[in-house]
């Protein structure tokens, strides 16, 4: 049994960059450093995903895009990664396995936390959000700094352990060491939530 998961007022799932259209992303280079078992997390938050709209919980998707000029890349290839989400690019798309609704947002970011330079803080106050789950990748990059940016929008953060990835194992731990240092109930399991939709469904 989990500990109960605890979500202030209502909460938004924040699905962060899960892309690479309908290639196969063990052929694909996708331009920067991944660690393994994306594919054994792609079915848990598939099923988050609709768990979620069952339960009424809204769906955010996030999608990091870039022209193929780089004109709008700033300053990301200053360190490991190189050119990557180029806009046309099949693998620049969300991965086909998610599946956007017509009322669900896809809000696209030219830097790595989903607030900077986004709609996103206008699409959670609509929700009367207070409580952002993440998913996605990268633990260390996208994850970390859409977490840290929403800690300093006043948000409950919650980062879905077993539904994020890394750049490295190694960066993936300090990532999450780092968001849990900033809020110490941040790291969740995806079976605590899911015990926490069944709980609110009930």
């Amino acid at each position: 049994m989990n500990d109960p998961l605890k979500v202030t007022g209502n909460a938004v799932l924040i699905v962060v960059d899960i892309q690479g259209g309908g290639g196969d992303p063990a052929v694909a280079d996708p331009g920067i450093p991944l660690m393994g078992g994306r594919e054994a997390r792609a079915p848990k938050v598939k099923n988050l995903i609709a768990r979620c709209r069952e339960a009424g919980v809204p769906v955010v998707f996030i999608q990091e895009v870039h022209k193929p000029s780089l004109v709008d890349i700033g300053r990301e290839l200053d360190g490991a990664e190189g050119p990557h989400c180029i806009e046309g690019e099949d693998g620049t798309e969300l991965a086909s396995w998610i599946d956007p609704q017509p009322e669900e947002f896809v809000i696209r970011k030219r830097r790595y936390s989903a607030f900077f330079g986004t709609e996103l803080e206008i699409v959670l106050k609509a929700y009367k959000a207070e409580t952002v789950l993440l998913v996605g990748g990268l633990t260390d990059v996208c994850i970390h700094y859409t977490a840290v940016d929403a800690h300093q929008h006043d948000y409950v953060v919650r980062v879905l352990t077993d539904c994020v990835g890394g750049s490295s194992e190694a960066a993936h731990d300090a990532a999450l060491e780092a968001i849990r240092y900033l809020q110490r109930d941040a790291l969740v399991t995806s079976d605590a939530v899911l015990e926490w939709l069944d709980d609110a469904a009930a």
